[in-house]
């Protein structure tokens, strides 16, 4: 909200506190903007004349504390090699949709226990700000199946009952926990020749998360690449792992629906 203030929040925050503790997950940068690294804080600390002190959480309640379930996203999406190929002994649900209509039909059986469950989405479809309070609008259109971004009016998509018919997107629900998401992934990433692939092509140019990504792309082309590639797995990453319980999943492409599928049987 206020980029054009301030010299670096890491700074900023060294320099204003006599401890400062960062909690730093390199994997749920999201934006060409996200600075929250552990280099970034080391070379702040630096000119701060302050001492670093680094730790590892071994551990955590998200995805009902299962380790293993984080390590097959990280794997299946092609962010880091991890020694769980499969979910044995795992407990968690998680199920690959064969649509978008079976995604929703269980979410919002879910939702009905504690309105605690939500339907989220990859950024590929535009969000046309003369009707972000319209009910009738549906923004996300796949084939037959049709639904709107969260509503900017009423109570937060966290907590309104009607917002189980809507989708959150990453801005939405970063930070976020739910019993139970159900996760469209778009056009943005597809399954092709043995490898998951990233096109930043296919977000919706409304999505600022991605500017800057084309002036790089002329000076870098490879370095825009990488990092364009980065942020959109990590957007998946972060979606699917805001449910406690369990998480449900339908990509449009039908290469990355089957290497999930796949990847599960393993």
């Amino acid at each position: 909200m206020f980029h054009n203030l301030g010299v670096n929040q890491i700074k900023e925050i060294i320099h204003a506190a006599i401890c400062s503790v960062f909690f730093i997950d390199d994997h749920q940068r999201v934006t060409m903007q996200d600075i929250g690294s552990v280099e970034e804080i080391k070379k702040w600390a630096a000119e701060e004349g302050s001492e670093v002190t680094e730790m590892e959480l071994f551990s955590q309640f998200r995805c009902d504390g299962s380790n293993g379930y984080l390590a097959w996203v990280d794997n299946t999406l092609s962010i880091a090699e991890t020694a769980n190929f499969n979910l044995e002994g795992v407990d968690y649900d998680i199920r690959i949709c064969d649509s978008p209509e079976e995604v929703r039909h269980l979410i919002v059986e879910k939702n009905k226990i504690a309105n605690r469950s939500r339907i989220l989405a990859g950024y590929c479809w535009d969000w046309p700000k003369d009707e972000r309070n319209n009910t009738n609008y549906h923004d996300i259109k796949i084939g037959d199946f049709e639904m709107s971004w969260n509503l900017d009016g009423g109570q937060a998509f966290a907590l309104s009952p009607t917002s189980v018919n809507e989708a959150g997107c990453i801005h939405t629900t970063q930070g976020l926990e739910f019993d139970y998401v159900g996760v469209i992934m778009g056009d943005d990433i597809r399954y092709e020749n043995g490898h998951v692939v990233t096109d930043a092509s296919k977000r919706s140019s409304m999505d600022r998360s991605m500017a800057g990504y084309k002036k790089l792309l002329k000076s870098d082309p490879e370095e825009a690449q990488r990092r364009a590639d980065e942020i959109i797995k990590n957007t998946y990453r972060t979606l699917m792992t805001r449910g406690m319980k369990g998480c449900y999943i339908y990509c449009t492409d039908p290469g990355m629906r089957q290497h999930l599928k796949a990847s599960l049987q393993r």
